[in-house]
């Protein structure tokens, strides 16, 4: 049984979690770790938008995203400056089909903007999950490390802490 977004209770147990190191092949083609692809299988599809972020490339289920970009028309307009975020993020769009070996190809152009040539890393987000340069993830995470007590005010809020 294909279950759909918000047709079971179990939804929430497929999510993108974890993190796992792959290695583009010459054509730029990225193995989808098959934790992922069991998310996407079940509860979306395989197609996916992955589009430029801040650090890293993200990579959409085309529902996930359908329901950014329904916000980015409804509310952007309504905030100073958005037009801008709209423009760089939508300018880097590209829909990518996994195939039959649960591989998508990354588009030339998003690789070279993140200098993504070789190593990468996944990282799931729960809804999505972004694509990384190697030596970029490493040094985000350091970065993230070093200011963890910045969480601290947002964690406790959450009930977390």
């Amino acid at each position: 049984m294909v279950l759909k977004e918000g047709v079971s209770g179990r939804d929430s147990e497929l999510r993108f979690r974890s993190r796992s190191e792959h290695t583009l092949d010459a054509k730029g083609r990225l193995n989808i770790p098959t934790r992922f692809r069991e998310v996407l299988r079940r509860k979306y599809s395989e197609k996916l938008i992955v589009t430029n972020w801040k650090k890293s490339l993200r990579a959409y289920p085309v529902v996930v995203w359908r329901k950014l970009e329904d916000t980015l028309v409804n509310e952007a307009p309504k905030h100073l400056g958005m037009s801008d975020f709209v423009r760089y993020v939508i300018s880097g769009v590209s829909e990518c089909t996994l195939d039959k070996q649960g591989r998508i190809l990354l588009p030339g152009s998003l690789r070279a903007e993140f200098n993504i040539e070789n190593e990468v890393v996944l990282n799931g987000m729960l809804d999505h999950f972004e694509i990384w340069d190697k030596s970029a993830w490493i040094a985000q995470t350091r970065e993230t490390r070093a200011n963890f007590q910045d969480f601290e005010v947002g964690l406790s809020s959450l009930g977390i802490l």
